[in-house]
């Protein structure tokens, strides 16, 4: 009978949830890059299911909740009714709402890192080094204007960005999985 060490058990574990990390990420990224518009579509599904799924708990903790308030409480089920509202929606008009939701990321995206830039520039009087925080600030607001201005055609851009990075990470990682441990051998 044959034992493994702890350490070779550890070393099989690891190496197999990268491997696995690695396989979905390929998996998703290429499926992103290939089929974008039905993936975006499972990704909106997703958002639709978890808005139901929250909207239920929700409406449950108000309803069935003996420690919240009475305030608390229809809080909870209004929240929740809403959610539920949200996510039914979504399922009905799934086109509609996969490019309102890619509009709203970037726009999101993009109004953050306007702001983002905004406070860099005011850190210009402490320690950090000028000359590369105003670059990262004009970097960030620029990025960030454009990202607002054309929501649509950057949601796209980013997509395909986060598809090709997927696939880079998942091929990586998955030759990291097959390297890993090899020198314990």
């Amino acid at each position: 009978m044959t034992t493994t060490s702890p350490a070779r058990l550890a070393i099989s574990g690891i190496r197999t949830a990268i491997g696995i990390s690695g396989a979905i990420a390929l998996i998703v990224g290429v499926l992103m890059l290939v089929w974008p518009i039905k993936t975006a579509f499972v990704v909106t599904m997703i958002v639709a299911v978890y808005a139901i799924a929250a909207g239920i708990v929700y409406a449950g903790i108000g309803v069935f909740s003996r420690v919240l308030g009475g305030w608390s409480r229809a809080g909870h089920v209004v929240l929740g009714v809403l959610f539920v509202v949200a996510g039914v929606l979504a399922f009905f008009s799934l086109e509609s709402t996969t490019l309102w939701l890619a509009v709203f990321v970037a726009i999101f995206l993009g109004v953050t890192w306007i702001i983002e830039g905004i406070v860099a520039l005011t850190t210009l009087r402490g320690p950090a080094p000028k000359g590369w925080t105003i670059f990262y600030a004009v970097v960030s607001i620029l990025a960030g204007l454009v990202l607002a201005l054309s929501p649509l055609w950057s949601a796209f851009v980013l997509w395909v960005f986060l598809g090709v990075s997927l696939v880079v990470f998942g091929v990586i990682a998955i030759v990291r999985a097959i390297a890993f441990g090899r020198a314990a051998d």
